[in-house]
């Protein structure tokens, strides 16, 4: 017979043979977990039985320790209320030595108020009567003390005014000796009177005030005329006169602003009702910035006066003697002049009287200082019309190109007085 053939693929007895060894298998992995299992939970309730019975254990300690603290308390209340007991009673014997202590200390206590009470008021009187000595023998010093401060102060005003005496004769006798010597008081003007001047005669700090003074018809108004370039007659000329004509202080600044110059014309000395040494002060000159001191014939205590306050007040002056030709003709004529003769005798003889009176002029003028116990300085001699001249040029430089042959001192003059301006007004700027 022949073979079937098997076929191909798995064997079913085999996997089923494979099946029930690993159901087997499994069967007695789990039978060995069980029993792992059995084993850990007896473990677990021998654990948990000797874990309760450390519980009821510390349950017991518990409940000993609490009965032992209840005890303890008992104990401690108990004693507490013996030692209050205790203290109740010793406060109650305390309290009745106390009251029979302080009324001992009461009865003692007041008898020692009552003790210091009397010291107070005996040293309360003691006080009141030292006070009392005090504030006597106070007045009595502040009365002795104003008694002597009396008698000093009428020593102090008798030797005061003993002082004031004696200063007053010294003063007097000093004023008499220098009357009789010829020497003039000196009177130096207060700040108000400067300030005064100043505002009367419209004083500016960028001009340079010269003021012209000397004695009454000396030829001041024509001078400042000649100075400004102004004829006597023309509108707006210093008024001039035979007479003396300017009553009260005149200014004329001058007409060319390239000579800040500003020229005073003051009343003349011996017009008015002052001393000739007084006339300085009434007048204010000791506010200008230089003074012309003028004279026509011969040099006055006025103008000793004047230039003796200006060297006080270290005030420029310049000494001009004016009408040169009116006293050059003058001598002329002393000489012989005769208006018929011929030109070079005529001119011979204004040579010689020129230079008589320049000399003469110069002299006098030397010697006045001199007497004076002044400085000696130079003197301008000038004629007015001469000058009037001069002032018309355009320039100085002109002048000084072409010099006049009856001009003096005329050119220098005006330019002393324009470059000193100038510098002053320079030295301000």
């Amino acid at each position: 017979m022949g073979c079937s053939k098997r076929p191909k693929g798995p064997n079913p007895v085999d996997e089923e043979i494979k099946k029930r060894r690993d159901a087997e298998a499994a069967a007695e992995q789990a039978r060995k977990d069980v029993k792992a299992a059995e084993k850990r939970i007896a473990e677990l309730n021998n654990v948990n039985e000797k874990q309760q019975e450390k519980t009821k254990a510390a349950e017991r300690a518990t409940e000993e320790a609490k009965a032992a603290e209840q005890a303890r308390g008992r104990e401690a209340r108990e004693a507490m209320a013996d030692a209050k007991r205790a203290s109740d009673e010793a406060c109650s014997r305390a309290e009745a030595a106390a009251r029979t202590a302080n009324e001992e200390s009461r009865k003692l206590a007041a008898q020692a108020m009552e003790e210091l009470r009397r010291t107070a008021a005996i040293q309360e009187q003691a006080r009141r009567d030292a006070q009392a000595a005090q504030e006597q023998v106070k007045k009595l010093q502040e009365a002795a003390d104003e008694e002597k401060r009396k008698a000093t102060a009428a020593q102090e005003a008798a030797n005061a005014s003993k002082k004031a005496a004696d200063a007053a004769n010294a003063a007097k006798e000093e004023a008499e000796r220098k009357l009789k010597e010829g020497i003039q008081p000196v009177v130096t003007p207060t700040p108000e009177e400067v300030r005064a001047a100043k505002q009367r005669v419209q004083y500016r700090e960028d001009l340079f005030h010269i003021a012209i003074a000397g004695v009454a018809g000396g030829g001041k108004s024509s001078l400042i005329n000649a100075f400004r370039g102004l004829r006597n007659k023309d509108i707006g000329a210093a008024a001039t006169g035979v007479t003396e004509t300017t009553l009260v202080m005149a200014r004329y600044p001058h007409p060319n602003a390239e000579y800040p110059l500003v020229l005073y014309d003051f009343p003349g000395a011996g017009t008015l009702k002052i001393p000739d040494w007084q006339y300085f002060n009434d007048q204010g000159l000791y506010v200008f910035d230089s003074i012309i001191v003028l004279f026509d014939n011969r040099f006055t205590m006025t103008d000793i006066a004047i230039l003796t306050n200006c060297r006080r007040f270290k005030i420029p002056t310049y000494i001009v003697r004016s009408k040169a030709d009116q006293h050059i003709r003058n001598i002329m004529e002393d000489m012989g002049y005769d208006s018929d003769g011929d030109s070079s005798q005529v001119n011979r003889l204004y040579q010689a009287a020129r230079q008589q009176f320049i000399q003469q002029t110069r002299q006098t003028v030397k010697d006045n200082l001199r007497d004076a116990n002044i400085p000696e300085q130079r003197v301008y001699i000038v004629s007015h019309k001469t000058m009037l001249d001069v002032a018309l040029n355009t320039t100085i430089f002109d002048v000084l190109a072409r010099r006049q042959p009856k001009t003096i001192d005329e050119i220098e003059l005006l330019s002393d007085l324009i470059r000193e301006a100038q510098i002053r007004r320079g030295r301000r700027d």
